[in-house]
């Protein structure tokens, strides 16, 4: 059906003239009104040509110019109204109504709703549709709604229908992290059509991409491609990202110095705000050296500069970072500088308005390492007041740690038998909505391995090896070969007098993990409580300097150094007493400021 000559007329004179009134009410800051002059236009072309303007409309003539005007700027007053919900139901019918719009008129439409979408603060419900197709895909949500918008954009902008927007990838990238579909992203940028984006920029967004998902070793991979010397060697977004994922591995430590250093360099009289985040970075990849240092003079080098890197970062920052703080918290908590560490942890908390568990129990671990067990404990049961029950999981461990410290080892089965029954609960809840512990499904069931242990040595201190044996039953059923499993098995074996069945357990959990270092020390505690001799000396030697390498402030391989030496000593060997005597010192300093949970 046609609009007459005569009709067209009429329509574009009372068009014109409610647009008119809609602008001046606009000026005037009566929204609500100028909403309502626009709703007339669009509800009287609704009710002429209720089927939506025809194909063949004159996309140039004066009415549909005043339509397009209409249609676009109805949601905008809406917003300015402060009425969400009608901005919402403006723009769905902007784009549901045939309006016969020109594309850049939808593009800016579908581009404004998906941000309102996005960071609007309101929660929009599904859209009604009339006519729905059995099957055709209905947003659920806000996040699906946007991610649809901005999927058609990008594929509108790829076949050059409109014009290339590259803050539609920026949109898109976080709404696919806020719904879990990174990888989803990855694919889309690798399909997009050549000239959308330039090879650099595609590779950045994979390997962000990656990262998102966990996948550290394909985004590092695509880095070091971009980086290179064919790519972008100077790019500062990729060698950033780069020196943080190289910074959580410590295998590639040294690297991740290397590109923070390269992003330093980059930035010389540049941007503050992100040299403060290269000099994080840069500190964060040299404790990372620090740790994985072969000698002693090596590690103290490494954790001098990462510390001085740290300071730098906090002194640059323009306004306090608190994944700076952390990271200084926890350097000096590892480098056992613990006043220091305290007043960042403090510090933390109250920058993040007391609501990051991590912050909780970064700063539980210090005064834990102070001996401030109570404290430690008081702030434990702070963070759980602040925290749903979902995601009390290192908190209650931690609590048990703690309770285990004070020697009060019925406290600690209570709450670790809670902490169990909170995972159960969970696990059979496949509608819940938080999780317990953040990381994929292999890492939940990690953790709770690693709680049924720490229940077993609980019993194991208890002397109930029946309940111990029941735990490390319930361990085996989610992972029979793992080094912490064996271990605990070893110490049971141990408890009741079974030293030969002990070694072997110990062992198995030196065959699974070379680097554990618990296994270590118990191989060498076993082996020189069976009788030392000029053959076993070397080998208890061998172990116990392997789990020094590995953790330099564990107290009890120390300890079990100086008995060593003192069994040397005893043999005749002039220097060993002396020996036996430091480490029995550098033993009672660490295990005096020890925390009850490793701070990392």
């Amino acid at each position: 059906m046609g609009i007459s000559p005569k009709m067209e007329k009429l329509c574009i004179a009372m068009f014109e003239s409610s647009f008119d009134k809609a602008q001046k009410l606009q000026a005037l800051g009566k929204y609500i009104e100028a909403a309502e002059s626009c709703n007339v236009i669009l509800d009287k072309v609704e009710s002429i040509l209720p089927e939506g303007l025809p194909e063949n409309f004159a996309t140039d003539c004066k009415l549909q110019e005043t339509l397009n005007k209409t249609v676009e700027l109805l949601p905008e007053l809406w917003k300015l109204a402060g009425d969400p919900h009608e901005a919402i139901s403006s723009y769905r019918r902007a784009l549901l109504h045939h309006w016969n719009l020109d594309r850049e008129t939808t593009a800016r439409i579908q581009k404004g709703f998906a941000i309102f979408l996005l960071y609007g603060g309101t929660d929009a419900k599904p859209p009604n549709l009339r006519y729905q197709v059995e099957g055709i895909f209905v947003p659920r949500n806000n996040i699906e709604e946007a991610i649809l918008l901005l999927m058609i954009l990008l594929r509108n902008s790829a076949l050059k229908m409109i014009d290339w927007d590259p803050s539609i990838i920026d949109h898109l990238c976080y709404a696919l992290s806020m719904s879990g579909s990174l990888m989803g992203l990855a694919s889309l940028v690798d399909e997009l059509l050549p000239g959308v984006l330039n090879q650099k920029e595609s590779d950045y967004i994979v390997s962000f991409c990656y990262y998102g998902e966990g996948k550290d070793v394909a985004a590092l991979d695509t880095l070091r491609k971009l980086l290179s010397s064919t790519g972008n060697p100077n790019c500062i977004q990729a060698l950033l990202l780069a020196s943080k994922i190289c910074g959580e591995n410590p295998n590639c430590a040294e690297e991740g110095v290397g590109f923070a250093r390269r992003a330093l360099a980059m930035l010389q009289g540049g941007c503050d705000q992100m040299g403060s985040a290269a000099n994080c970075l840069l500190g964060i990849s040299l404790s990372a050296q620090a740790r994985s240092a072969i000698t002693e003079s090596e590690k103290i080098k490494k954790e001098s500069e990462a510390i001085e890197a740290l300071e730098t970062a906090e002194r640059t920052m323009k306004e306090t970072d608190p994944n700076i703080i952390y990271h200084l918290s926890l350097e000096n908590a590892d480098q056992r500088k613990l006043d220091a560490a305290l007043d960042y942890a403090e510090q933390l908390l109250k920058l993040e308005g007391e609501s990051n568990v991590k912050g909780w129990i970064l700063l539980a671990r210090i005064l834990s390492a102070h001996k401030r067990f109570p404290d430690a404990e008081n702030v434990i049961d702070a963070a759980r007041d602040q925290t749903g029950e979902w995601s009390q999981g290192e908190l209650l461990q931690t609590k048990a740690k703690l309770q285990i410290a004070q020697g009060q080892l019925e406290n600690a089965k209570n709450t670790f038998s809670h902490l169990l029954g909170i995972l159960e609960l969970k696990s059979r809840s496949a509608g819940a909505q938080e999780n317990l512990y953040e990381g994929n499904c292999s890492d939940d069931r990690s953790f709770e391995q690693e709680i049924w242990h720490d229940l077993a040595k609980v019993y194991i201190g208890l002397s109930k090896w029946q309940h111990a044996e029941v735990c490390l039953s319930k361990s085996e059923a989610i992972a029979s070969n793992s080094a912490s499993r064996w271990h605990t098995i070893g110490l049971l074996n141990e408890a009741k007098g079974l030293h030969k069945e002990a070694l072997r357990a110990f062992r198995r959990a030196y065959g699974v993990e070379p680097t554990y270092v618990p296994s270590l020390v118990s191989i060498a505690n076993v082996l020189r409580q069976q009788g030392m001799n000029n053959l076993s000396m070397p080998v208890v030697e061998s172990y116990l300097t392997e789990a020094l390498r590995l953790d330099g402030k564990n107290h009890s391989t120390w300890y079990n150094l100086g008995l060593l030496y003192k069994e040397k000593a005893k043999g005749g060997e002039a220097s060993a007493s002396i020996e036996a005597v430091e480490c029995f010192e550098a033993a009672a300093v660490l295990e005096e400021s020890a925390p009850v949970e490793p701070f990392r």
